[in-house]
């Protein structure tokens, strides 16, 4: 992809799971755009195109920043850690739920790339491990948002009233997550 004369390289991924074109710029300043198999290469390039000026003001945010390590995590850290994080996320949930009082069917602790949590129609709670190495607001905020879901499948002004009923600085904690999730090569 062509930028004000300089070439933004970019890994494309196509995956047969993915049923939308997702963009993401990591703090080593590399581009990855993850597409649906089916989709044409030229809506890659123009969705390219189109978010330009937001991919190189990402970069640019990533190169001023000072240089944190990034934490890099591997498929034995998942299976130390796994039961660890799922006796804290029991406890966790167990503890948020008094002021809910919601039912649900089962919790799976994960180990995913793009997500700290997620919620199924079935009542399943799934979470990262690891939040285990996030700061306990952070934590509190992934396990209460996805608790949430099981009263308001969605994120409409109910859902976030769920939220804010447990965590009234919620939003603040939601901007230091984003920022925190830097620091983690998920």
């Amino acid at each position: 992809m062509q930028s004000e004369n300089k070439k933004l390289a970019y890994i494309l991924r196509r995956s047969k799971r993915a049923r939308r074109m997702r963009l993401a710029v990591y703090c080593d300043g590399s581009v990855v755009v993850t597409t649906p198999a089916w989709l044409r290469q030229s809506i890659v390039e123009k969705f390219l195109v189109d978010k330009k000026q937001w991919i190189i003001k990402k970069i640019n945010f990533f190169q001023g920043m000072d240089r944190k390590p990034v934490r890099i995590f591997s498929d034995e850290d998942f299976l130390k850690y796994k039961d660890e994080v799922l006796a804290l996320v029991l406890n966790q949930i167990n503890e948020f739920n008094k002021n809910y009082g919601f039912s649900f069917n089962r919790i799976s602790i994960r180990n995913q790339k793009t997500r700290w949590g997620s919620c199924s129609k079935k009542g399943n709670l799934n979470i990262n491990y690891k939040i285990l190495f996030l700061p306990q607001r952070h934590r509190d905020y992934i396990i209460v948002h996805e608790l949430c879901h099981l009263g308001e499948f969605n994120h409409s002004r109910k859902f976030w009233s769920l939220v804010e009923k447990t965590l009234p600085d919620y939003l603040q904690i939601r901007r230091d997550l984003r920022n925190h999730e830097m620091l983690y090569k998920r």
